[in-house]
């Protein structure tokens, strides 16, 4: 019976998790030199637009006869709904830390599911070649870290093993580079523990989903205890106990960056099902008569909401390939197969659904991925879910951590405090400092972009959901107005012009835009309807100084992100595969007004 290791590996983003996944599968021989250049793991265009791995993935290697099942996390508190369905497939975890920039907030989050599952870590010290990295200090970091985590003593007693994935190699000294990985895959089959064999009828939870055109939905996970066999008739249970007969067609296991087809997989390792037809995340496949569910994957509640809706506006159907009701309801039905912390409901107004998900993130890598797709939607202001809880109004609470060099620190605090944000920690970490927040999560939205702004672009933030507290209060968001073209056409550099000294453009001349979209921010706090579709008009008389040239400001490009924490709530933005407006809900300036008297 072969040895199997199940690891995860969780790391910061650009700390070298991919790049180590590549050498590691290197080592196995499993690519060669040249195929080195693609990263194996971020495959999704997203992912590597991004940096962040979005879909944890599985990927396993052979050494010295045992095979050693990769398990990719992702590393943003928005996806903790993947974290933790992942974590409970693996025995150990290996924490990469980058030798500069230490442990950092990001990692916290997943390490700490990570501690309370009770996996075993291996400290991973990466990119010790980099100048002014400073490997014992970040020894010490980590090693404080996972003590505020409440690890126990034998997570504390953890290897650690310095080097540089990216040079391909590893050892248990910084200071005695050797040349290969070895080391990290010694270490690995010596300190994680090989899965316990449980004897008995064979149990396993799903945890996560593949899918494929033939076959229809994989179920994926590990086997918990006995053996499965493929052609064998099973009981499938889930989270609510209600109980159907199913039977295994194929069984795969992992191989590589493939599967391989197996007769049977035994207690410990993972492997892929194919042949269930209707079943869920959490559920349990287990014996033919005897039953035994297991406890189902507990997931963080959604704390935000977004209203998606079908576009209506006047450029509808011009670049999308999927724009009508259906299509929607049938692209958010097949996301919600496999986006365990996502929940959508129909709202009460016509083609619209309101989306829940669990921060701007979360939603907007949907959003992205459906318009790449050729979808078209219209999405309205991001608002948080609020609670009873004891007959009082409570809203999430979001810790916050934002690492900025010492001289835009009290700027950092002043807006935070604005938002309702309360300073819990501030320590100096050579010229940066790290202070820690309890805010409302409602503070979050639209904060990224003006904390970058604000500290010329240094600032690191990173947040996730701590708890449900009571309502803070009002937070003043964006107090500018927008600017709203009034008509129909295409937008002239003589009108924009004209109007600079009104706001910020949106729009570049030449642009096509129609009445109600929004193409600038008022330098007031009110909205602002201009027409630029107004061209010069032509006359035979000249005259010295009324023909200078137009000077334009380059205008304002915003993100899906930024656009969705920009927007107010009597605003969508529209998406379309190519571009990306903001608009007034009512189109109509007339219409508008009065519906903003009543």
């Amino acid at each position: 019976m072969q040895e199997i290791r199940n690891i995860a590996i969780i790391a910061h983003v650009d700390h070298g998790k991919t790049t180590l996944v590549d050498k590691m599968m290197l080592a196995g021989n499993l690519l060669k030199e040249q195929d080195n250049d693609a990263l194996t793991l971020d495959n999704n265009d997203l992912e590597r637009e991004r940096g962040i791995t979005i879909l944890s993935k599985n990927v396993s290697i052979e050494y010295k006869n045992t095979k050693i099942n990769i398990i990719d996390t992702p590393g943003h508190s928005d996806f903790g709904g993947e974290v933790e369905r992942v974590l409970n497939m693996a025995d150990g975890c290996l924490l990469l830390v980058d030798a500069f920039e230490g442990p950092m907030p990001q990692t916290r989050f997943v390490l700490q599911k990570a501690l309370e599952i009770g996996l075993k870590p291996i400290v991973v010290v990466n990119k010790v070649d980099k100048p002014n990295c400073r490997p014992d200090e970040v020894h010490e970091m980590v090693f404080d870290l996972m003590f505020s985590l409440d690890a126990s003593e034998e997570q504390l007693d953890f290897p650690v093993i310095f080097g540089s994935a990216k040079n391909n190699w590893m050892s248990t000294d910084w200071r005695n580079q050797t040349d290969s990985i070895v080391p990290l895959l010694d270490a690995i089959i010596e300190h994680i523990p090989a899965p316990e064999k449980i004897e008995g009828t064979p149990q396993m939870l799903i945890t996560s989903l593949d899918y494929s055109p033939y076959t229809g939905r994989i179920a994926i996970g590990r086997v918990h205890r006995g053996e499965l066999v493929e052609g064998s008739n099973m009981t499938l249970v889930n989270r609510n106990g209600e109980q159907s007969k199913v039977r295994i067609k194929e069984l795969h296991t992992f191989e590589g960056l493939g599967r391989r087809r197996a007769q049977s997989v035994g207690c410990g390792d993972i492997c892929a099902i194919v042949g269930l037809e209707k079943f869920e995340i959490g559920d349990t496949i287990c014996d033919f008569e005897n039953p035994e569910a297991l406890p189902p994957i507990s997931i963080d509640e959604p704390t935000m909401s977004m209203l998606f809706t079908i576009n209506d506006s006047p450029f509808f159907g011009k670049e999308g390939k999927f724009v009508t009701s259906r299509h929607i309801q049938e692209r958010l039905d097949k996301e919600l197969d496999k986006n365990l912390a996502l929940r959508v409901s129909k709202s009460p107004e016509e083609d619209s659904w309101t989306v829940f998900g669990r921060g701007v993130l979360h939603l907007s890598v949907l959003i992205e991925t459906m318009r790449r797709e050729g979808y078209e939607l219209q999405v309205g202001q991001p608002q948080v879910i609020y609670k009873e809880i004891n007959g009082e109004r409570c809203e999430p609470m979001e810790e916050l951590t934002i690492n900025v060099p010492g001289d835009y620190s009290s700027k950092m605090i002043d807006m935070i405090t604005r938002r309702k944000g309360e300073m819990t920690s501030m320590e100096a970490q050579g010229d940066r400092v790290n202070i820690e927040f309890i805010i409302p999560s409602r503070g979050i939205i639209g904060l990224r972009t003006n904390i970058l702004t604000a500290s010329a672009g240094e600032a690191i933030m990173a947040h996730r959901f701590k708890e449900y507290q009571p309502y803070k209060g009002d937070i003043e968001r964006r107090v500018n107005g927008s600017m709203v073209a009034m008509e129909s056409g295409t937008a002239f550099a003589y009108a924009i012009d004209k109007l600079q000294e009104r706001g910020r453009f949106f729009i570049n001349p030449q642009d096509e835009v129609y009445a109600g979209q929004v193409v600038g921010e008022h330098v007031h706090d009110n909205d602002l309807v201009i027409n630029v579709t107004k061209s010069k008009k032509l006359t035979n008389m000249r005259a010295s100084g009324s023909d200078d040239k137009v000077r334009i400001v380059p205008p304002v490009v915003f993100s899906l992100e930024e656009a969705l924490e920009y927007i107010k709530e009597d605003e969508y933005v529209e998406v379309t595969p190519k571009s990306m407006r903001m608009r007034k809900i009512i189109l109509d300036e007339i219409e508008r007004k009065r519906a903003n008297k009543v």
